[in-house]
This record gives structure tokens, C-alpha cells and sequence, in this order.
């Protein structure tokens, strides 16, 4: 079983960056891909990028594509998230989510696919 605990959100305006940090602990993190995904006040949680578990194949919401950025470094056990030219829009709690794979080159888009949750870091993002 792997843990994950997010950090790096706060308070910023519109225009600035944020860098999250999604760590792993528990066992490795390399087996797994990792999800980004973001619930804002009283809506669903939504899908925000994928990272394979190789870290070559990733994909985007259309609503990020160009601003976010997302990498892993499995020596590390972590996955990041580098988040810029933020929006109001982008205002949500931020949760990193794994599923353990046995192919390089996957990854997952549906919530239901992946078993292991972090709480969330906030990321409000002022006008």
C-alpha cells in the first residue's frame, strides 16, 4: 500500500505559479501512475493530468493544456505538478491519486481507476 501527501498550495493571484508536490511513501513509487485531480466548492471532482508511470506518456484536461506542466522523479517518490499563468477558475482542492501498473506507458484518466488518494492541498487563486 502507498500513502501520498500533497503540498505546496496556497494563496495567489491571478498570473503567478504554483509548484505541488505529490509524495509517496510506504514503498516505491515507480510501479504506479499518478493522477491530478481537482474539486472545486460545490462541484465534482475533475480530472486534471496523468503521468505514466515511465513518465513518457502524459495527458491534459483541455482546461490546463499550456499552463501545467507535470513530471515525476521516482527516485524521489514524487510526482509534481507545475502550475502557471493560474486562473480564478483554477481556485480547488488539488488531489494526487495512484494506480500500480505493469506497463511503462499507461495511464488513467477515470477517478474510478485509481485505488490510492491523497487528502488535497488547497490552491485559491485570486482575481
Amino acid at each position: 500500500q502507498v500513502q501520498l501527501v500533497e503540498s505546496g498550495g496556497g494563496l495567489v493571484q491571478a498570473g503567478e505559479s504554483l509548484r505541488l508536490s505529490c509524495a509517496a511513501s510506504g514503498r516505491t513509487f515507480s510501479p504506479y501512475v499518478v493522477g491530478w485531480f481537482r474539486q472545486a466548492p460545490g462541484k465534482e471532482r475533475e480530472f486534471v493530468t496523468t503521468i505514466s508511470r515511465s513518465g513518457t506518456n502524459i495527458y491534459y484536461a483541455d482546461s490546463v493544456k499550456g499552463r501545467f506542466t507535470v513530471s515525476r522523479d521516482n527516485a524521489k517518490n514524487a510526482v509534481y505538478l507545475q502550475m502557471n499563468s493560474l486562473k480564478p477558475e483554477d481556485t480547488a482542492v488539488y488531489h494526487c491519486a495512484a494506480k500500480a501498473t505493469s506497463y511503462n506507458n499507461y495511464y488513467y484518466l477515470a477517478e474510478s481507476a485509481y485505488n490510492y488518494w491523497g487528502q488535497g492541498t488547497q490552491v485559491t487563486v485570486s482575481s
